[in-house]
């Protein structure tokens, strides 16, 4: 089991090693998470250097004596893939949410949440098999600790619970596309040559690799117009490889656009200009 980040977000002081850690045996009080929407229900699509900072927000309700301090005592949200007791991967918020208080009974408190979710891919995605679709977990952490050592003694306990199942989330591999039109200038009625390469993140290497066997569709948008239009579908080959001809009749654009599968998000080129002599 990869060790349990939450632990490192609560304080430097508890290093949690996952959901076998000794817990203290007060009772845990029951939240409730609903309405959990991840990055606005859309994929979320990553690189292999930039961070994505994706937006979460859900609804919290609470009993009316806890008090979620975000100093010991934590509430929130975060991804895992696997099963709640045994991840595979996870991914926390940053730990920091924006709670608006919306309803409250006598014995409860329900609040309107936001946070965010950052994820570096250097240190949040390791291997293929994290693009796929993620579920949403919300936790509950509180830690008791007595660090002063004067008396030769210290001591620590910590109380976590987590409710898995809140909702999916998609994360997908980032792609990127190039195109490139030549001869040019070309003479009206000759051959163009278009190649291009569509490649995607390879998380585990931290660089971007040839996705083979894809169909990336060839486009074409004619000089002063703003619309582009499919000319014809070409399959990637060994490194991602592209490459087609067309005959060259005016002035215009080639792009090549691919439409995404479930683990790699959609990419476009930009459009490479042709001169039509």
């Amino acid at each position: 089991m990869r060790k349990l980040a939450i632990g490192a977000a609560l304080t430097g002081a508890l290093a949690l090693t996952g959901l076998a850690a000794p817990l203290a045996q007060a009772a845990t009080p029951a939240l409730v998470y609903s309405g959990v929407t991840v990055n606005k229900g859309k994929a979320i699509v990553v690189g292999t250097t930039a961070t994505v900072k994706v937006p979460v927000t859900y609804t919290l309700t609470r009993p009316s004596d806890v008090t979620i301090d975000n100093k010991k005592t934590f509430a929130g949200v975060m991804l895992y893939r696997g099963s709640l007791g045994a991840f595979d991967n996870e991914i926390d918020a940053d730990m920091s949410p924006t709670c608006t208080t919306t309803a409250t009974t006598d014995t409860t408190v329900t609040e309107s949440c936001s946070d965010t979710i950052t994820i570096d891919p250097g240190d949040s995605l390791y291997e293929a098999a994290d693009a796929t679709t993620w579920k949403v977990a919300g936790f509950y952490a509180h830690i008791d600790s007595d660090l002063d050592d004067s008396d030769d003694q210290i001591s620590y306990s910590t109380d976590f619970a987590a409710w898995g199942n809140k909702g999916k989330v998609k994360v997908q591999r980032a792609a990127k596309l190039t195109v490139n039109a030549s001869p040019e200038p070309v003479k009206k009625g000759k051959t163009i040559t278009v190649t291009g390469a569509l490649t995607r993140a390879n998380w585990e290497t931290g660089k971007y690799s040839g996705y083979v066997s894809q169909p990336a569709k060839l486009q074409f948008r004619a000089k002063g117009s703003s619309t582009y239009s499919t000319v014809k579908t070409v399959t990637s080959t060994t490194g991602g490889a592209l490459k087609t001809t067309v005959t060259a009749t005016k002035d215009g654009y080639f792009r090549y656009v691919f439409a995404g599968t479930a683990t790699t998000g959609a990419a476009t080129a930009a459009g490479d200009y042709i001169d039509v002599q």
